[in-house]
């Protein structure tokens, strides 16, 4: 902040400038107005001491014109060159307390309005924490400093729970809802921190929260681990298996939290069987999608298309959301190419290939290499995602 206040203080001193010259200029003008009068003072007293001397008969007429002639022509000497002096309204106090009340004034409309605690703010997330009281103080201060901004709310919640302090958390969290809308994964934090801040006891709010999250999203991870936690603390270890199975499948397979998952399982599978029940076997998981497709470029487009232009070749839901399920990327020169697309190219966990029963398989050529419109597209049929003979699919048609 110091080059800042520099900074400012310069600005502050132009503009006293502009105050102040005024000042100084008619301290000038005062002084050129008192030697001027000093310099008449001094001709009417000469012209007095011609006189007297003319009374006393030592200077005759012509004596006293030539002394008198010549003391004006001295004041006239004395005077040449000092400006007339300006008249002004203001006086020296105006200006004066201008100067005073103009740095005051600018320095308490920066401080109600200003953005200082941000700019400051903005120097200190620039530089990496020293410790996780220090983030939460930061995360803190962001929070007072853009009271609206959910993003800052959500990981100062995230902070506190981190930190064993799932009160706060639960009203972070509560915040970040009422601004950023009832989703699926902030009900399931909000959640969780009020069943810690509960002391572990279920509610009929942690209920509540879970059951809307999960009607949202199914899958969301957060209240499937804590429906399974809640469950397991309950001694209802089936429950606590089956939403902790739920939630295995979400992962992927290289999250470090799949270790302690699996050991949960495990518990309470040994819980559930010492006294004196029997595991339910789990479903069978749906087998894996894998769709296996030959890409070609139509005859009469080789010449109209480069070798480096971009080729994305994606298989979509026919009923579903919009966004890719798999896609491979390539370019011109690959074609014709064999490309195989599955679950392990999934663009989000929960949309996979298999989790749709039927899907379409779309290639397109962008030059500007944008997935989401080119110049020249191919489709296929809708197909089962189960589908395991190989598919061709042609280039062939304008993107429009």
């Amino acid at each position: 902040m110091i080059d800042f206040w520099l900074a400012a203080g310069l600005l502050l001193l132009v503009a006293l400038s502009f105050l102040l010259i005024p000042v100084l200029r008619s301290r000038r003008a005062q002084l050129e107005e008192d030697r001027t009068a000093l310099n008449v003072a001094l001709y009417q007293e000469r012209v007095a001491e011609l006189q007297v001397q003319q009374q006393e008969g030592v200077l005759d007429a012509a004596q006293m014109d030539a002394g008198r002639a010549e003391a004006a022509r001295e004041l006239l000497a004395d005077t040449e060159g000092v400006a007339a002096p300006r008249v002004t309204r203001l006086g020296k106090a105006a200006p004066l307390l201008a100067a005073i009340l103009v740095p005051v004034l600018g320095l308490g409309l920066y401080l109600h309005f200003g953005a200082s605690d941000k700019v400051e703010l903005t120097r200190e997330f620039a530089q990496a924490p020293q410790s996780m009281e220090e983030m939460t103080r930061r995360l803190e201060r962001a929070v007072a400093a853009q009271p609206d901004s959910a993003e800052a709310l959500y990981f100062l919640g995230r902070t506190y729970m981190t930190q064993d302090r799932p009160a706060d958390a639960a009203k972070i969290f509560e915040r970040t809802v009422n601004l950023a809308g009832r989703q699926p994964e902030l009900l399931g934090q909000w959640a969780q921190a009020q069943y810690f801040a509960d002391g572990k006891k279920w509610s009929d709010k942690v209920q509540a929260l879970t059951d809307e999250a999960l009607k949202a999203d199914p899958k969301e991870v957060t209240s499937l681990g804590l429906l399974g936690i809640a469950a397991f603390e309950g001694q209802r270890f089936q429950e606590a298996i089956d939403y902790w199975n739920r939630l295995l499948e979400q992962l992927p397979p290289d999250d470090q939290s799949r270790i302690a998952l699996q050991g949960g399982i495990t518990r309470a599978s040994e819980k559930l069987v010492a006294s004196g029940g029997k595991v339910a076997q789990a479903p069978a998981a749906k087998p894996a999608a894998l769709l296996k497709v030959r890409v070609d470029l139509a005859a009469d487009l080789k010449s109209k298309v480069q070798p480096g232009d971009s080729v994305f070749i994606f298989a979509r839901a026919t009923s579903g959301p919009p966004a890719p399920l798999a896609a491979k990327r390539l370019t011109v020169a690959d074609l014709p190419a064999t490309v195989e697309l599955g679950d392990g190219d999934a663009m989000m966990p929960q949309l996979k290939l298999s989790n749709f029963p039927e899907v379409q398989l779309v290639a397109r050529i962008s030059r500007a290499g944008q997935p989401t419109a080119g110049e020249w597209i191919g489709r296929s049929q809708p197909l089962a995602s189960s589908t395991t003979a190989p598919q061709q699919l042609t280039i062939d048609s304008p993107d429009k």
